[in-house]
């Protein structure tokens, strides 16, 4: 029997747009992620199963080798640090861009940048690099919000299109990084189980290329 495989998805548009990139590569689960309610799915393919995690959670899970393969945004790597993990492929779905983004014309500040965000490491790394300290006050949602209310002088978010944005008065002002969903591996499962986890990242690689139709895995 082949090396059994257990690969961690995220739940949201990560996961939707990698449902049919995964089905290209011949693995389709069992029951459908969208409506089950089941947190681990059977796949069609003998041996392989997925999870289905909050997205800020599948670098743990395939860190600590709860899951030997999964994926999740280049900005849930950046946050987490990427330890234990190698990361093969970018899977050119779920594009966006990371920012610094507030009111165009704000007046300047006065003492030290305060800045909201989830992203609360990427946040301090960006800014050391500029050699700046800034007061970083983390939130979970509605980022847009801290500006207008004068909680925060900037934010650091996720854009994809920029119309939230200009709905509230804000534009990007510094491009931190571009975004797109990678498809990460385990350290140890890279060398144990070395045959199967390549032969896997090689179908999804062509099927992501070509879009072909493979089925052996």
């Amino acid at each position: 029997m082949s090396d059994p495989l257990t690969i961690a998805l995220p739940k949201g548009r990560v996961s939707e747009e990698c449902l049919p990139l995964l089905a290209a590569a011949g693995i389709v689960p069992l029951d459908d992620p969208r409506t089950s309610r089941k947190l681990i799915l059977e796949t069609n393919v003998n041996g392989l199963k997925l999870i289905i995690l909050r997205a800020a959670d599948v670098p743990t899970y395939v860190q600590y080798g709860a899951a030997e393969l999964g994926v999740t945004g280049k900005d849930v790597l950046m946050e987490h640090g990427g330890d234990g993990i190698y990361e093969p492929l970018d899977l050119g779905i779920a594009r966006c861009r990371m920012v610094v983004a507030g009111r165009e014309h704000a007046p300047p500040v006065e003492g030290r940048l305060r800045v909201a965000t989830k992203y609360v490491n990427c946040t301090r790394r960006y800014y050391a690099q500029q050699g700046m300290q800034v007061e970083i006050i983390k939130l979970y949602g509605s980022m847009e919000l801290a500006p207008l209310v004068g909680l925060a002088d900037r934010i650091v978010d996720l854009v994809d299109t920029g119309n939230t944005l200009k709905a509230n008065g804000l534009t990007p002002l510094e491009h931190i990084a571009d975004i797109s969903s990678r498809l990460i591996v385990n350290k140890a499962a890279m060398k144990m189980k070395h045959a199967r986890v390549k032969h896997f990242i090689e179908l999804l690689r062509a099927a992501r290329e070509t879009g072909r139709q493979v089925t052996d895995i």
